[in-house]
């Protein structure tokens, strides 16, 4: 068996960064901050340009948070852009399939599994109104600028490599079954394949039209306009119980941010449905354990894994399910701007591909937000009409002396605040730069067995083994065992960014000072 070490360098720049899982949707928020834009404007052309290139993970079809700091003033503010359940929802409609209650790991399943795929398991997506309401707030550019890139990467297709046809492939059998995703992401129902050099394939026509019209016409028209009355048609039609009313009476909410501390470090997160109760419930517990700079690895790792599972059993039992104990499929950006403003934002479909239904008239692939919500009957989170679900998404801004030090997130469902805890604490705890950080091998403690990265010391599975079951595994591209990091860092003389080494497409992109003339604003 071959062993590869795999080494990302930080990102290093005077004027601003924008890390994403995506080279193209870092490189498109990296060109407006070099065209004088500023955090915000950044992050929601990376968005929208991640709901294009990697259409498995995000999209306009689905919903999430983010934290804007001032760099000025250090002010922080959330935006919660969640998915939302229909107001006409019976719950009756979700019978369980396994009359077993389980164990606050394991749910029970829906029977035909229809809050996981199909029209049934759609929320209304709220990315759109999202995107545009922190455009209005808190950027420069306009709306129809910021749709730009978007647009013609859509009209371009979508960029065939090895790892884009990895990830239609694994998931083919379940796009076959519906013909608008098929069309749109199949070559004669079958997975595109990729050859010796990466191709462009079909151009996304419905979607590029959609958001050309959400360019002239406003965000707005995506809930309560043409586009929404083509939206809600197609999902009536497809048996979901949404309709138009649900997308008109849609909103975005504004909230100060849930705050706390960890070390010499303020954090900013999303306070209520979202993953940042729990990250604070898991950080107190860590910030009341011996950890030091003394500690060693497997030790550390032992008191990480408790302060997780502790925290997810209360997760679990008195908020409410979220999602399955597989991680997610979720794309994260973090921004910094030349002012030091810092933007942390995580979008989602929820499972790959969403509900795995694109709408035909639009070219929509949506989310499978029902899959959020706990479906026993009674319990926190449960299914019920007009809701938001309890998220795992858990986009996060550190401070130092008042002022933005870190944006930070991940993508990967329930492994996503186990990252991001470990990730703060190799800072905090033991004095390591944001690049070692990203390279230190973690566990994650969401799942039954305690999963140990393979390249993690020996003793760290043997001493993890004292209190809880265990398994070694690879940080593979598939299965995704641990959640996938960005981070942008405010220091001395500049910014550094860092994306997750091991993941092919993601990158950390600077803001240019000298792009041409043409090019500027």
């Amino acid at each position: 068996m071959q062993t590869f070490t795999i080494q990302r360098p930080a990102v290093h720049s005077a004027h601003g960064l924008v890390a994403a899982q995506n080279r193209h949707a870092a490189q498109a928020g990296a060109d407006v901050l070099s065209r004088g834009g500023n955090a915000m404007d950044a992050a929601v052309v990376a968005t929208l340009v991640l709901s294009t290139v990697e259409p498995w993970l995000s999209g306009i079809g689905g919903g999430g948070f983010l934290v804007h700091a001032d760099g000025r003033t250090g002010v922080t503010e959330t935006l919660d852009f969640n998915v939302r359940s229909a107001t006409e929802l019976d719950p009756a409609d979700y019978p369980l399939a396994d009359a077993q209650a389980g164990n606050w790991f394991s749910w029970p399943s829906v029977v035909g599994d229809r809050n996981v795929s199909g029209y049934g398991s759609i929320c209304v997506p709220g990315a759109i109104a999202g995107l545009a309401a922190a455009l209005e707030r808190h950027g420069s550019i306009s709306w129809e600028e910021a749709l730009q890139p978007a647009i013609e990467h859509a009209e371009r297709g979508l960029e065939i490599d090895w790892f884009a046809a990895l990830c239609i492939a694994i998931e083919a059998p379940g796009l076959a079954r519906d013909p608008a995703l098929s069309a749109i992401l199949l070559d004669d129902g079958h997975g595109p394949k990729a050859g010796a050099d990466t191709r462009r394939f079909k151009p996304m026509t419905l979607k590029a039209k959609l958001l050309r019209r959400l360019a002239k016409a406003g965000a707005r028209d995506f809930y309560e306009g043409e586009s929404a009355a083509a939206i809600a048609a197609d999902l009536e039609a497809g048996g979901s119980p949404l309709r138009a009313g649900d997308l008109a009476s849609y909103q975005v909410v504004w909230a100060p941010a849930l705050t706390g501390r960890y070390r010499d470090f303020d954090i900013a997160a999303i306070p209520g449905l979202s993953g940042g109760p729990t990250f604070f419930d898991a950080a107190e517990r860590l910030t009341n354990g011996p950890l030091s700079r003394d500690t060693s690895p497997a030790q550390a790792a032992l008191l990480y894994a408790t302060a997780i599972r502790g925290a997810y059993e209360k997760r679990l039992t008195t908020l409410g399910h979220a999602a399955t104990p597989q991680a997610g499929c979720t794309s994260h950006v973090s921004v910094v701007d030349r002012t030091g403003t810092m933007v942390s934002l995580t979008n989602t479909l929820l499972s790959r591909f969403g509900a795995k239904v694109a709408l035909p008239q639009t070219g929509i692939i949506m989310n499978n937000g029902m899959m959020w919500f706990d479906p026993r009957p009674g319990q926190p989170n449960a299914i019920a009409a007009g809701k938001k679900p309890l998220a795992n998404m858990c986009p996060l801004i550190l401070s130092k002396a008042g002022r933005p030090v870190l944006s930070i997130g991940a993508a990967g469902g329930r492994t996503i605040f186990p990252t991001l805890l470990q990730l703060i604490s190799g800072m905090a705890d033991f004095g390591l730069s944001l690049e070692e950080i990203f390279h230190r091998p973690r566990l994650d403690a969401s799942t039954p067995r305690i999963k140990i990265d393979a390249r993690a010391e020996p003793n760290v599975a043997a001493t993890v083994a004292r209190a809880f079951p265990v398994e070694v595994v690879e940080d593979t591209l598939y299965p995704v065992n641990f959640s996938i990091p960005s981070a942008v860092m405010a220091i001395e003389g500049g910014f550094i960014g860092m994306a997750h080494p091991t993941s092919p497409w993601a990158a950390v992109a600077a803001a240019d000072d000298a792009l041409p003339h043409e090019k500027r604003v």
